[in-house]
C-alpha cells in the first residue's frame, strides 16, 4: 500500500467509511458513472456469470452491482455492506436474496456457499487487501470466481483525488487507500486464489464526454478488474 496523502491535491475533511457512506447515500447513483465499474465487468471474457447459481456481492451498497448481476443471469445474490444507508436503499431495490450489516473480512456467511464473490469500488477503502482476499476465499466453492473492480492505483495517484461527495458544507473526502496491482496480486495469491484474467480501462472519449475536465488524464488509467479464480 502506498500512502494516499503523498498524492491528495484536495485537502478534503475526511471521514470513516460508515459516516461517508451515510452522508452520500442520497445522491450516490447520480454520482457514480456505470463506466467507473460495471461497463467494465461487462467486457470481462472469463466469468460466465448465468452459471453461477448463487453470488455474494461484497460492499453491495445500494444494489448496483447485485442488480446488474441479476441482469446478467446470477441466481441468487446475497448482499453485505457495512452502512445501514446504504443496506436500505439496497432492500428497496430488490436485487438481493439477503443483505447483511458486516465486515467483508468476516461476513458470517457460509463457508463456499458461493459459485461467485464480486466486489466494486471498495478496496480503496481498506487499508488491507488480505483480509478481503481470505475472506472470498473462504466464501466460495473450489472452482468458483471472485471478480473485483475498483479505481486503477495510478488514476487515484495522478489524479490526487479521494473518493468523495458533496456534503452539505462542501466535499467530504472518505478514507482511501492507495494498493499497487502488485499489492492485489501478492494479496490474492497468498489467499490462495489463480488469477484468470485481469482488464485495465484508460480514460477515452466515452470518460470525456461525462466529465469533460478529465480530458487531461486522457490516456490514463482509471479501473482495473480481476478475475480470480479460488484453486
Amino acid at each position: 500500500m502506498v500512502d494516499f496523502s503523498l498524492f491528495d491535491t484536495r485537502g478534503y475533511p475526511t471521514v470513516d467509511v460508515r459516516t461517508g457512506y451515510a452522508g452520500w447515500v442520497d445522491n450516490y447513483e447520480q454520482t457514480v458513472q456505470d463506466a467507473m465499474d460495471v461497463d467494465v465487468l461487462a467486457r470481462l471474457t472469463v466469468p460466465d456469470w448465468s452459471a453461477a447459481t448463487a453470488a455474494v456481492d461484497l460492499g453491495c451498497g445500494t444494489g448496483r452491482t447485485g442488480a446488474w448481476l441479476r441482469g446478467r443471469g446470477v441466481g441468487a445474490v446475497d448482499g453485505v455492506d457495512l452502512t445501514p444507508e446504504m443496506l436500505a436503499r439496497a432492500r428497496t431495490r430488490g436485487a438481493h436474496r439477503t443483505l447483511t450489516e458486516g465486515d467483508l473480512a468476516a461476513t458470517g456467511l457460509p463457508t463456499a456457499g458461493y459459485d461467485l464473490a464480486a466486489c466494486s469500488l471498495v478496496d480503496e477503502h481498506l487499508a488491507d487487501l488480505g483480509p478481503l482476499y481470505r475472506e472470498a476465499h473462504r466464501l466460495v466453492r473450489p472452482g468458483g470466481l471472485f471478480v473485483l473492480v475498483g479505481l486503477h492505483p495510478a488514476f487515484i495517484m495522478a489524479a490526487g483525488m479521494p473518493t468523495h461527495y458533496d456534503g452539505p458544507d462542501g466535499p467530504v473526502a472518505i478514507t482511501t487507500h492507495v494498493h499497487l496491482v502488485s499489492d492485489h496480486l501478492t494479496a490474492g495469491l497468498a489467499a490462495g486464489w489463480q488469477l484468470a484474467e485481469m482488464r485495465e480501462q484508460v480514460v477515452g472519449e466515452e470518460w470525456i464526454a461525462l466529465k469533460p475536465k478529465w480530458s487531461r488524464h486522457r490516456g490514463q488509467p482509471v479501473s482495473a478488474a480481476y478475475v480470480w479464480r479460488a484453486c
